[in-house]
């Protein structure tokens, strides 16, 4: 199981030099790659370009870039200069982000989520793939070409839950990007249905990228705690609620990597036993010290790279 840090809003640097640099050290520091949510403050794309002018070895992913307020031809234009610019290491991670984001931020219709997405995909991997597309739909009606920056080939990945979307994931992705899902709901629901729909469509082994919080602290009473404050309103949302609900868990802070050393590790050889390819760390504080908190965790994730 491949090991990235994945910075969303929390852990990461509060100007974009500070960002990149972060990028830098992740791959100075031998992780496998690096992984940035398209948060509000800045695109995740431009992120990943920047950071491949910066970088020559690492994967770098987007987790996630929505789709609805971001036209597929749009999507595939920018995702192929970010391609180019890392030379063929993005991991570009899509998603359809949630109802509340898309009516009342967006202004948009959440209407037919699956249906938008496996056209949005079908537009987009021709674009990607070939440089154009021809495409009548029930959402979308596309005729256009774009004089591709990049052919290197591009990974792309969906964030997945549902059962549609990871059929539509496997068929038509190389993988899926999840969040708030533990490992029995990875043994028993994910990886079972993208890798029957990535069979089923001749499709190579998916891609699993599991994103979970995680803690190093000898405190786990303290730790579940801070994580139930920090992750608290992911339970709420319909998508993530449906997942902890099969793992049987009340909260995402039941589902967040917390304790010791030598119990943080056991916990992550079970990710990669109920089938996860890669792991996104999303690395949390506990305790007065922050940044000492954030230290162990990672040194503990950096000597794990490649042993897992």
């Amino acid at each position: 199981m491949r090991i990235g840090i994945f910075f969303g809003t929390m852990g990461s640097s509060s100007t974009l030099d500070g960002l990149i640099q972060q990028i830098v050290d992740v791959e100075d520091d031998g992780f496998d790659s690096f992984w940035t949510a398209n948060v509000s403050r800045t695109d995740a794309l431009t992120v990943v370009a920047l950071g491949g002018q910066r970088t020559s070895r690492i994967e770098m992913g987007t987790a996630v870039v929505p789709t609805f307020p971001r036209h597929p031809t749009a999507m595939a234009q920018q995702a192929l200069t970010t391609n180019a610019a890392t030379n063929g290491r993005l991991i570009l991670g899509i998603g359809l982000s949630h109802q509340p984001n898309v009516e009342n931020r967006w202004g948009l219709k959440f209407e037919t989520p699956g249906q938008h997405m496996e056209e949005y995909m079908t537009i987009l991997r021709s674009m990607v793939d070939t440089g154009k597309v021809d495409f009548d739909g029930s959402l979308f009606n596309v005729h256009a070409e774009v004089d591709r920056v990049s052919t290197d080939p591009m990974t792309v990945c969906i964030a997945a839950l549902a059962p549609r979307m990871l059929r539509i994931a496997g068929e038509m992705a190389q993988g899926t990007i999840t969040w708030m899902v533990g490992p029995t709901t990875l043994d028993t629901h994910i990886v079972p249905r993208i890798t029957k729909a990535a069979e089923s469509a001749g499709r190579e082994a998916p891609r699993v990228c599991v994103g979970l919080p995680i803690c190093v602290t000898d405190d786990r009473s303290a730790a579940f705690e801070r994580a139930g404050e920090f992750f608290q309103n992911y339970g709420n949302l319909p998508s993530y609620r449906r997942m902890l609900d099969i793992e049987g868990v009340e909260s995402p802070a039941e589902v967040a990597i917390i304790g010791n050393e030598s119990e943080v590790e056991v916990q992550l050889r079970a990710l990669s036993d109920a089938g996860a390819t890669d792991y996104l760390a999303s690395i949390f504080p506990e305790g007065d010290d922050s940044a000492a908190s954030f230290d162990r965790t990672r040194a503990l994730l950096k000597g794990l790279v490649g042993k897992l």
